[in-house]
């Protein structure tokens, strides 16, 4: 019998890990994929974008915050009384603004965008961020743009285009602002990963979620006051559980799905198993909101993919910038 230390055992636990990691990325990416989904049912609840954005914080941020305090708690137990502090005031400043950027401005625009354009049009388009990363990298850290990047982003726009198209035609300028606000909430989502990679290392991702999902939430709060009457959280049995379900199923568990995904198989296996996400949330549209999903869509989410996957293959910079799920 082999003891807990032998090679056959090292051998064994290996790929374990790996399948492991697979598994919570796959169930990661499905998870964040339900988003959109849950949107557009709170939609239909009379729901409308900002009430729901609001109760994911309410939900969401004291989750974030007892984990990131837990972990917080044990990094300043493990580096033993006289440590350099963890957090500083610029640090902290740093991070609360970037959190804001991401899960305030960005989730805005985002959740906005459901209410004019189809679910699976709204993550094909946030799916592309990765190449504003790649042109901020290069602007402000004078990265390089290979030829096969920029062919990477020309297919997956086509496939974007197509689609647009298609929808633009039967549905008219409601279409077009809804794929605008998603458009810039890629951009932002773009800058939000570029400040965020340094506060990260910095932190940890762990600590450094938690208090960028604390310091947006208040801010979602206010927005939600300046704009709505109080009454509005007062929602139905139904749209209750959707707000749960936003706030657990859609943002808490596959955050930490990906998280420990990256610990076990890397950042970059992670991020290319997320590229299923768009699929997930295809199938859940027109199973589940009854989405028009035709041989133009087809083609417009082969594209897409194919754009992306090119870039994620042949087209990554040598240090990897994107780690996370669109949040």
């Amino acid at each position: 019998m082999s003891s807990p230390t032998s090679p056959i055992s090292s051998t064994t636990a290996a790929p374990t890990r790996a399948w492991l990691g697979i598994a919570l990325a796959l169930l990661g990416a499905g998870l964040f994929a339900t988003k959109g989904i849950v949107v557009k049912l709170a939609l239909r609840e009379g729901i409308d974008s900002v009430t729901s954005l609001t109760w994911r914080m309410i939900v969401a941020v004291p989750i974030f915050l007892l984990v990131g305090w837990l972990g917080y708690r044990a990094e300043r137990k493990k580096q033993g009384p006289g440590a350099p502090p963890i957090l500083t005031g610029r640090t902290l400043a740093s991070v609360m603004g970037v959190g804001i950027l991401g899960y305030y401005v960005s989730s805005t625009l985002d959740f906005s965008s459901l209410a004019h354009i189809s679910a699976q049009f709204n993550r094909l388009i946030l799916l592309t961020y990765p190449f504003f990363v790649v042109l901020f990298a290069a602007v402000f850290f004078k990265r390089r743009i290979t030829g096969t990047m920029i062919a990477a982003l020309l297919v997956s726009y086509a496939g974007i285009a197509v689609i647009f198209w298609r929808d633009f035609s039967i549905e008219g300028h409601d279409v077009l602002l809804g794929a605008s606000l998603v458009f810039t909430a890629s951009i932002t989502y773009a800058g939000y990963q570029i400040l965020a990679k340094p506060l990260i290392d910095r932190i940890g991702a762990q600590l450094f979620t938690s208090l960028a999902m604390a310091a947006a939430g208040p801010v979602v709060i206010a927005h939600f006051v300046l704009t709505h009457p109080l009454s509005d959280l007062a929602i139905s049995g139904n749209g209750f559980m959707l707000m749960l379900a936003i706030g657990t199923l859609s943002t808490v568990a596959p955050a930490y799905c990906i998280s420990f995904a990256i610990g076990l198989i890397g950042p970059e296996r992670t991020a290319i198993i997320g590229n299923v996400s768009p699929l997930v949330t295809v199938c859940l549209a027109v199973f589940i909101l009854g989405e028009a999903f035709t041989l133009w869509h087809a083609l417009g989410t082969v594209l897409v993919l194919g754009g992306v996957w090119l870039f994620t293959r042949k087209g990554k910079p040598r240090e990897r910038l994107v780690e996370e799920q669109p949040a």
